[in-house]
């Protein structure tokens, strides 16, 4: 079954973009397929250099660093959301992808996670 596991929230603020990249290691563990959607707000979980400090928090860099080494099959960031954030595709991690969000792009997966 094919999983696509929708980040759309900000990276800090919110604890359900860190649950979403936790299930998807979960799932990629278990040899299951999984791409990691960023939509909206949630492009900037893949903005370089995050500074995190005055948040008390770890930057999520790290943590998306890891996706290939969990077994996630692909990063991939919504077109539109990008261009309204001013992330360009060279500031982007290189394994990420951009896509278009049409109804033939989500058909492609068995199952749709956003949480």
């Amino acid at each position: 079954m094919n999983t696509l596991i929708v980040i759309d929230r900000l990276p800090y603020g919110d604890w359900r973009g860190r649950e979403a990249l936790d299930m998807a290691f979960s799932l990629a563990a278990f040899d299951r397929p999984v791409t990691l959607l960023f939509r909206g707000a949630g492009v900037n979980w893949l903005r370089p250099g995050q500074l995190t400090e005055q948040l008390d928090q770890k930057s999520v860099e790290r943590n998306l660093s890891a996706a290939p080494v969990f077994g996630v099959s692909a990063l991939v960031a919504e077109k539109t959301a990008l261009r309204d954030y001013r992330l360009s595709a060279d500031q982007l991690p290189k394994a990420t992808s951009e896509t278009d969000l049409t109804p033939a792009f989500y058909q492609q997966f068995d199952a749709v996670v956003v949480l």
